[in-house]
């Protein structure tokens, strides 16, 4: 709430004998002095309305006015720091204000039937944050906690619901007299500028000048792309640099023509190749019409289909670069998950650790490999994974692209199980099995890459351990392959480990192609 709407609502908090008189006015400065108020990460709206919280409380508690108004707060924040200073001023500068100057943080992750709210309020303050997790509680575990609320909200305390603007607005949709009635201010978190993110990394750490400038370059170039709030960021750069006494290197960021010639250097992957070229053309088309076309928005959530070791995560990290340089994700990062990474064992815990990963991948890629294996049986974690991960491509269309990765036969099975994944996917890529010839390119590739030269003989004998292997159940294609060459790299170490002639060290031949312990199950 602005501090107009404050004026309109509450005229004895801005009346003429309140905050306008001399005395008031003398307090507003005190208080920006004693508790250095200014030097908080919050907006202008957002310091003077802190301000005058704290003054309309001590006018209270000097019984200047006899007005209670219950300052329940909307804090859009993602500093804990930031948190923490307000609660704290707040506790302080409250006296009599508040029951006591306690105050306690509750996680809507922990919220369940046993959540006693009663309990919270015993304390001044309540803080209540992870405002997401409370979509993925039961109906009635949210019925009974906003009930609940609203019957302990308002006895001589403050209430704080922190989070981003987006999760805030959505946890208000729940009841609507959240919002119109009980939670009419609202405080707004800023992030420091470079210049005071590095000033602040600076007084922590020892660098050499040269290394100072480094610094200065890195965060210019990394800060603003950042999906961590303010206070992870400059930790994690802290403790790199004093772990390290360096500073990170910047990731040289390759261009779509470079990334295309990498992709095109892959072994086969032809209507991969070709998908991906034309999405790009109509990525590139629509941007540069804008908006003259009537072209739909693009949604880039993705199938890619295929058996192992036909190239699925590697053109993913690529496709991270491609989205990257056209501005459809903030930052290049691919993060690859499985099921395991998304289905806990035990109840209440699937939803936030399906979101934990969302979170970690907003801004980029979460390539969820095996994706098949979430409708694999029909536990109620695996659904809540599911639902969980819905919502997520829904709400964060704009600011994150799933790939669901598998098995062909099975995918098909997870899809026709759960229509809302169908429907919220832009692209289906199909990764074909290698060919013979192309996985010994592939062999070959890998060779040449190490350094290595190699027979016509071991060549021969490399495709044959492949032909007798192709079809055979769960063959790993490059995989197989990579297998292969790793098995073979280092029986030439040993059969040439008392040879010292360079030509002789450095050649494979048909001795050295080992293929222990890969022969696959045939069918």
């Amino acid at each position: 709430m602005d501090n107009n709407s404050f004026r309109t609502m509450y005229d004895d908090f801005f009346g003429s004998s309140l905050l306008t008189d001399e005395s008031s006015m003398k307090k507003l400065e005190e208080v920006s002095e004693e508790i250095n108020i200014e030097d908080l990460l919050l907006d202008e709206k957002s310091i003077e309305l802190l301000k005058r919280i704290i003054v309309y409380m001590d006018n209270y508690n000097n019984s200047k006015t006899s007005n209670y108004i219950n300052f329940n707060i909307l804090f859009a924040c993602d500093n804990k720091e930031t948190i923490e200073k307000v609660i704290n001023i707040l506790k302080r500068k409250s006296g009599n204000y508040i029951k006591n100057s306690s105050a306690t943080s509750f996680s809507f992750y922990n919220l369940d039937k046993s959540t006693d709210v009663s309990a919270l309020y015993k304390n001044g303050i309540v803080c209540f944050k992870d405002l997401k997790a409370f979509d993925s509680q039961e109906v009635q575990d949210r019925n009974l906690f906003l009930h609940n609320l609203k019957n302990n909200i308002n006895n001589k305390n403050i209430t704080i619901l922190c989070d981003n603007d987006h999760d805030i607005d959505s946890f208000l949709t729940y009841d609507n007299d959240l919002k119109n009635t009980y939670f009419t201010f609202k405080l707004v978190g800023i992030k420091p500028d470079v210049q005071d993110v590095y000033n602040e990394i600076l007084e922590k750490v020892t660098l050499s000048e040269e290394k100072q400038l480094a610094l200065l370059d890195y965060i210019t170039n990394t800060y603003v792309k950042s999906l961590d709030n303010y206070v992870t960021y400059r930790d994690k750069l802290i403790n790199y640099i004093s772990f390290n006494e360096d500073v990170p290197k910047l990731n040289e960021s390759k261009s779509n023509e470079e990334i295309f010639e990498e992709l095109n250097e892959l072994v086969g992957l032809d209507d991969v190749k070709t998908a991906l070229k034309d999405l790009v053309s109509l990525i590139t088309l629509k941007q540069k019409t804008e908006g003259t076309l009537k072209i739909k928005d693009i949604n880039l959530h993705m199938l890619f289909l295929g058996n192992p070791g036909t190239g699925k995560t590697t053109v993913a990290r690529l496709l991270s670069g491609i989205l990257y340089n056209l501005g459809y994700i903030k930052e290049n990062k691919l993060i690859e998950v499985s099921s395991k990474d998304l289905v806990a064992e035990y109840v209440g815990q699937t939803a936030p650790k399906t979101n934990a990963a969302i979170e970690r991948a907003k801004g980029g890629i979460l390539f969820i490999d095996e994706a098949y294996a979430l409708a694999s049986d029909n536990s109620s974690y695996n659904d809540e994974a599911i639902a969980t991960l819905i919502k997520g491509m829904e709400d964060y269309r704009d600011d994150l692209v799933v790939i669901l990765a598998g098995y062909t036969k099975e995918m098909q099975a997870f899809l026709n199980s759960n229509s809302g994944i169908v429907s919220r996917i832009g692209y289906t890529l199909t990764f074909k099995d290698y060919t013979v010839d192309e996985l010994i390119e592939i062999f070959k590739s890998m060779v040449y890459k190490a350094g290595f030269k190699i027979t016509d003989g071991a060549l021969l004998k490399a495709r044959h351990i492949i032909e007798d292997n192709i079809n055979t159940k769960n063959f790993g294609n490059a995989r197989f392959v990579r297998n292969l060459y790793e098995k073979t790299v280092v029986k030439h170490a040993t059969n040439t480990k008392e040879r010292k002639k360079k030509d002789l060290l450095i050649t494979i031949t048909e001795e050295d192609i080992n293929a222990d312990n890969l022969i696959a199950q045939k069918d």
